[in-house]
């Protein structure tokens, strides 16, 4: 959430602001609100003084032994004290009013982010890697897993309905492999702490990280109000919700690998085919909490811990920066991870890291201690993925494929395969 503070001392730049991400100019009606706010309030106050300084006097009145004018303050009290649950519900109103709609306000673009619309525009970063070379056709993973007979489309569908996915034998063993990896890497060599947080969460965390009220269509919801979580993101860095930190213990670096679940509101006829995009998937999340100095740095390496889990895998991937109009609500700037698939021919985004400033930090009223001033400002918050479990595997299957359609397990996950090598169809 943006500081109506600020936006009140920089009109011009919110709207500006707005107009890169290709958004409607709001700082009108933002202030407008703020001005009614004000107003209420103001009212309610001047009514409590009034109350209270006609108390006085009444007091005075009666010590006077004038009695009519005793009265006659006697009556206005009582109208103020009539008056005064409307003029409160009215300052509700009006702080609801305003809450609301900034919560509804992307973040801020930095700078230096490119302007453009959409994909098209994002920019190229670096690229790591090359394409590889093969003598026999690539393939697409739904391909390769059903020729496994290991990935059943038909029975998920059964069970739950599209955008589902049932994984069994060495292919459900090499996503386990693919997780755990990623979580051990992140933990014992990238300085992150496990944690393992609930997938069901109250609708104050999902603001707290800015799902709601925006995007609720996106989310699952159960039927006592809590919401399945779209990423580990929401709960880790809620984990520092309404709390005041010391700048000292500062960074907090958590992961956690955990099922997301999302509904997909935006994407009906997209990525139909397969598991790209799935109602329910594994992703290992990263999530940074830093002071103001360092948030900008830390986007840099959290990008990169992400990048060093393709590079040991030995995928070929490059590293997009996101354009003002395709970054997510809440980042300031973000970074996506496209990695190479053989059987699409293309780029897929396989993690996306982001630098969110203080937004979800003030939404959450999460806070540290400066060590300088000892005065409390903001944390500052970050996320990414490191990475998508499932896009992971499919990067794994299509780039890995053997012309006799066996998968070559990548070295950094023999460990955690049992002595398998490669995957094959069961004789």
């Amino acid at each position: 959430m943006l500081d109506i503070k600020w936006i009140r001392e920089n009109e011009g730049a919110l709207d500006t602001a707005l107009n890169k991400r290709g958004a409607e100019p709001m700082a009108a009606t933002l202030l407008a609100l703020d001005d009614k706010r004000r107003s209420v309030i103001q009212k309610l106050q001047d009514m409590q003084s009034r109350r209270n300084a006609a108390s006085k006097e009444i007091g005075i009145a009666l010590g006077q032994k004038n009695s009519e004018l005793a009265e006659k303050l006697k009556a206005e009290v009582a109208t103020i004290k009539e008056t005064m649950p409307v003029a409160e519900q009215e300052e509700r109103d009006a702080v609801a009013a305003l809450e609301d709609a900034l919560s509804r306000i992307p973040n801020v673009p930095f700078d230096d982010v490119p302007v453009g619309k959409d994909e098209h525009d994002n920019v190229v970063k670096h690229v790591v890697g090359e394409k590889p070379r093969w003598n026999h056709a690539a393939k697409e993973h739904y391909e390769i897993g059903e020729a496994l007979g290991m990935m059943d489309f038909e029975r998920a569908t059964k069970l739950s309905g599209s955008r589902f996915t049932v994984l069994t034998g060495q292919l459900a063993r090499l996503e386990r492999a693919l997780g755990q990896f990623m979580i051990d890497m992140h933990t014992t060599e990238h300085g992150y702490t496990e944690v393992s947080s609930p997938l069901m969460v109250k609708g104050d965390a999902m603001y707290g990280t800015g799902q709601l009220p925006k995007f609720e269509e996106d989310l699952f919801k159960t039927t006592d109000g809590r919401y399945l979580i779209p990423t580990a993101e929401v709960t880790l860095t809620n984990l520092v919700s309404g709390e005041i930190l010391e700048q000292e213990k500062l960074p907090l670096r958590f992961t956690a690998l955990t099922p997301s679940f999302r509904s997909e509101a935006g994407s009906a006829g997209r990525d139909t085919r397969g598991m790209l995009r799935q109602h329910q998937f594994w992703k290992c999340e990263l999530v940074s909490i830093t002071d103001q100095e360092s948030s900008i740095a830390e986007h840099e390496r959290m990008t990169e811990c992400a990048e060093n889990m393709l590079k040991r895998l030995g995928l070929h991937f490059r590293t997009m920066t996101l354009c003002t109009g395709d970054m997510g609500f809440g980042a300031r700037k973000t970074y996506d991870i496209e990695v190479w698939l053989p059987g699409q021919d293309t780029y897929r985004e396989i993690s996306s890291c982001s630098v969110c400033g203080d937004f979800q930090g003030r939404r959450m009223n999460a806070r540290y201690r400066s060590k300088d001033d000892k005065a409390l400002k903001f944390v500052h918050t970050l996320n990414g993925s490191g990475v998508a479990v499932g896009r992971c595997l499919i990067a794994v299957m299509e780039n890995y494929l053997n012309e006799d359609g066996s998968v070559t397990i990548p070295d950094a996950l023999l460990p955690y395969m049992g002595g398998l090598t490669r995957i094959e169809r069961a004789a």
